[in-house]
């Protein structure tokens, strides 16, 4: 494996406004769904007999095929192609996007099973006060926020999926893999050089710290090595540093990757990447 490279963060002094409030108002795909008309209707019959998309009706409701409309009337899926995963949440799939580049769509379900552990994430986040119990608004404002914090990853200069666009329950992303199948997990390769990998995370770590984010979920299960570069994905669960429970998301983020390092033979330490994430460290050797 080759040395793994980080992103330029010249384009990281403003990485965003961790204040913005996210709008989970209805959308123009909820607008088109309760005006369907014979185009929409015809798309959505297309859909349903693709055999390799495998429509579940958990996933697929009339909103939802008519936010994927919407996205193709955008420009920003020209084709369908086969599922990459499913889960509990969401299910993902590759898409032809335009100049024949390759793109994931992330369908969540809005009747997700995880709903309160959504709530978790959400309650407490500047971002989305007033949301409620409404399932539907709970589930938006969790796509909208994925599609929010991979955009000030990048900004921050961390190797995450490009965000490209977000409509209701849907976002359209880079996708990161071959025509062999999706990238591997960190949990799936064989790992030359351990430390450098180690390096490289925790200042992907620091940097989502510096721009105000914590992910929350960070394990070797969700960084992912593309053309011999490091990725984080699932970001829809990251939370400010001002959320009540940024710290504890924190600790637990740090002891999975240090657990996962020590399991590959480098001694990692969830306190001393702790310290190096939110600069205690520096403090301590100025002192």
């Amino acid at each position: 494996m080759a040395e793994f490279d980080l992103l330029d963060t010249d384009e990281a002094d403003a990485p965003g406004d961790e204040w913005e409030e996210v709008d989970v108002e209805d959308t123009e795909a909820d607008k088109i769904a309760r005006q369907r008309d014979r185009e929409f209707d015809e798309f959505r019959k297309r859909i349903k007999d693709n055999e390799r998309l495998k429509v579940e009706a958990s996933v697929f409701d009339d909103a939802t095929f008519a936010a994927l409309y919407k996205l193709v009337q955008d420009g920003h899926i020209v084709a369908f192609g086969g599922p990459i995963s499913t889960g509990k949440e969401a299910n993902v799939y590759t898409a032809l996007g335009p100049d024949d580049t390759e793109v994931a769509v992330k369908v969540y379900r809005i009747n997700a099973s995880d709903f309160t552990d959504m709530r978790g994430y959400l309650d407490g986040d500047p971002r989305f006060r007033g949301i409620g119990s409404d399932k539907k608004k709970v589930v938006l404002a969790w796509v909208r926020k994925e599609f929010a914090n991979l955009s000030r990853a990048r900004q921050a200069g961390v190797h995450v999926p490009r965000p490209i666009a977000v409509e209701r329950n849907v976002l359209v992303m880079e996708y990161l893999g071959t025509e062999e199948g999706r990238a591997k997990r960190l949990s799936e390769v064989d790992l030359e050089n351990p430390e450098t990998a180690y390096e490289v995370v925790r200042e992907y770590m620091r940097r989502l710290h510096g721009a105000g984010l914590v992910h929350g979920d960070l394990s070797e299960y969700n960084l992912i090595v593309h053309e011999d570069q490091i990725y984080v994905i699932d970001l829809g669960q990251a939370v400010t540093v001002h959320h009540p429970s940024a710290e504890e998301f924190l600790e637990r983020d740090c002891e999975n990757v240090a657990a996962f390092f020590r399991r590959q033979g480098y001694e990692a330490s969830a306190d001393d990447l702790k310290a190096f994430i939110t600069g205690a460290d520096d403090d301590a050797d100025s002192a």
